[in-house]
């Protein structure tokens, strides 16, 4: 089937935008020009009309107040050469009328500009006149089409004896009109010329600004536009130049958590203050910007447009980012047991020389000891922290600690029952903050973590304490700012992540996170969670005694790492 011929291809009208443009424009200028033309020429009929009636009626008025015509009406007959007929043709002629005709009482001519026609009744009605009433009219007579003024003939004594009525021909009227269409004409035709000239400037500009398109190719571009927009997987925002969201694509607003209620508004009313609104505006400069929103890691691209504006790009780095981190963890949990493994054949070799000496007693004890030192770790840790998620991640955490030659300290007072609300996001902030503070400590002397987790009514209170240089007064503000960070990027992404991520949770949950400088140096943070325990409320918790072995029940080593992780579990 062949493809369907536009309309205007059948119409055998041009394609271009320029032409059609141009040809409207046109066909509009002489429209406008034939109507302004038609409607001066309809009031200027009627006036023509309006001033020969007035000057047939000043005509007669004039010869009706000579006395002489009404004496001459009263003393002598109707005769062709009488002097009425006289003085009303001297008049006729002065004046250029059609005709001037004294009539008496009884509707008869005293005058006419035929003279068979004086002694005969006139063709029209003169009732109006002989009652004193004077009348401008268009009417027809024995001389066809005129403008005509009537007025009565009084005497002497005021009393009518008669009426005179003058007329102008219609045809010179209608000459007068014709006269002034030239000239109206020309006054038209100067409007159009300028109104092609604007046409044409107009039709330069459209071309210009639309590439010389034809009308479908820009409508098939729109149309695959909004396809286009609507069917990518990456949300696409655009504003125009004073910062006004004009136009926002589907994936933009899952992202982002808004609809069309945002578009036309500034990115502060629609979004909120905040480092996406920031990155998006461009007081953020820089490519493949990292910004959290909700519950979303997002890389944002921005890039002006040449009205002013600009279009950002937004992509979803949420569950790259997870899996970036899963990553992480699972590599250090990879070289932990690493570690563990080559500590396990350490211990082999020293159970198989212990028996190859015979020293069998010797071997015995030194079995009994591994294994008590991971049952009592692994009783401890589940003691503690019921949460078998919570436990597990700090059993981990406590794997990778020793192979990095720090140590993972659960506090005295840690104390938190399995009634969680939502685990996982309390994993998210526990593993975040332990994470960010192994790396605080990496590489110095006495390096040391303590967790404590405890319960207070419904809400649970986390401190992370560490030994390293600490967090700056001034930038314990920046630290939970989205993409800041004082380390170098992982090879899988970017940081400035963690921080921001546990502040929404917290923010979230209705709580807060801050940071501040822990006993004896370091840095402490403190993330405080309303209702994040189920359940009837607890009595805020005591602290307990220290054991009696402290180095089991505050530090958590490698080597008790698996074994804890299967007992929590």
């Amino acid at each position: 089937m062949p493809p369907p011929v536009p309309h205007a291809a059948r119409l055998g009208l041009p394609r271009r935008v320029f032409s059609q443009v141009l040809l409207m424009q046109l066909a509009i200028a002489a429209g406008v020009a034939v109507l302004a033309t038609g409607l001066f020429l309809a009031p200027l009929s009627h006036q023509l009309d309006d001033q020969a009636m007035r000057r047939a009626l000043a005509i007669a008025e004039t010869t009706a107040e000579n006395p002489q015509v009404a004496r001459d009406l009263q003393t002598t007959a109707p005769t062709a050469d009488g002097p009425v007929q006289q003085e009303a043709e001297r008049i006729r002629r002065a004046t250029g009328a059609e005709y001037v005709v004294v009539l008496d009482r009884h509707g008869t001519r005293w005058s006419h500009s035929n003279p068979r026609q004086v002694g005969e009744h006139v063709s029209t009605d003169p009732g109006a006149a002989l009652a004193g009433r004077k009348v401008m009219q268009i009417d027809t007579g024995t001389l066809g089409r005129s403008a005509r003024g009537k007025v009565p003939l009084y005497d002497a004594d005021h009393r009518i004896i008669g009426a005179v009525s003058v007329g102008i021909a219609y045809d010179s009227v209608r000459a007068k009109l014709i006269d002034a269409i030239p000239g109206l004409f020309a006054y038209a035709g100067g409007a159009l010329a300028v109104g092609a000239l604007a046409a044409w400037l107009i039709s330069r500009r459209v071309q210009r600004q639309t590439r010389d398109l034809a009308f479908s190719d820009i409508a098939a571009l729109l149309a695959e536009r909004e396809a286009m927009l609507h069917g990518i997987r990456e949300g696409v925002v655009a504003l125009d130049r004073a910062g006004r969201v004009r136009l926002l694509n589907d994936e933009a607003r899952r992202l982002l958590g808004i609809g069309d209620e945002a578009l036309g508004r500034s990115l502060d009313e629609a979004l909120g203050a905040g480092r996406t609104t920031d990155v998006l505006a461009g007081r953020v400069t820089g490519t493949d910007l990292l910004t959290v929103r909700g519950q979303r890691v997002l890389v944002a691209n921005r890039m002006p447009t040449g009205d002013g504006g600009a279009v950002a790009t937004l992509r979803d780095r949420t569950e790259l980012e997870q899996l970036g981190r899963e990553l992480d963890s699972t590599r250090g949990l990879i070289d932990a047991l690493r570690a563990q493994d080559h500590e396990h054949a350490n211990r082999m070799h020293t159970l198989l020389g212990l028996l190859e000496l015979e020293m069998y007693d010797d071997a015995v004890e030194f079995v009994g000891e591994v294994v008590g030192d991971h049952r009592a770790t692994a009783e401890q840790v589940t003691e503690k922290i019921q949460d078998p998620l919570i436990a597990a991640l700090l059993v981990g955490k406590a794997t990778v600690a020793a192979e990095r030659g720090v140590a993972l300290w659960i506090s005295d007072t840690t104390r938190l029952p399995d009634r969680l609300v939502d685990p996982r996001g309390l994993v998210t902030v526990v593993g975040n903050l332990v994470d960010n503070a192994l790396d605080a400590v990496a590489a110095t002397p006495h390096a040391r973590v303590e967790v404590e987790l405890r319960a207070e009514g419904r809400t649970a209170v986390l401190q992370v304490r560490d030994t390293g240089p600490g967090v700056p007064a001034d930038q314990r503000d920046l630290i939970f700012t989205e993409g800041w960070s004082t380390k170098q990027p992982p090879p899988h992404g970017k940081r400035g992540i963690g921080l921001p991520l546990v502040r929404r949770f917290a923010e979230r949950q209705g709580g807060s996170v801050t940071v501040a400088e822990a006993p004896g140096g370091g840095a402490q943070f403190t993330v405080i969670l309303p209702e994040a325990l189920a359940g009837h409320d607890l009595a805020p918790a005591e602290p307990v005694s220290a054991p009696a072995e402290p180095a089991r029940a505050l530090a958590l080593g490698a080597e008790t790492a698996v074994s804890a992780e299967e007992e929590a579990r």
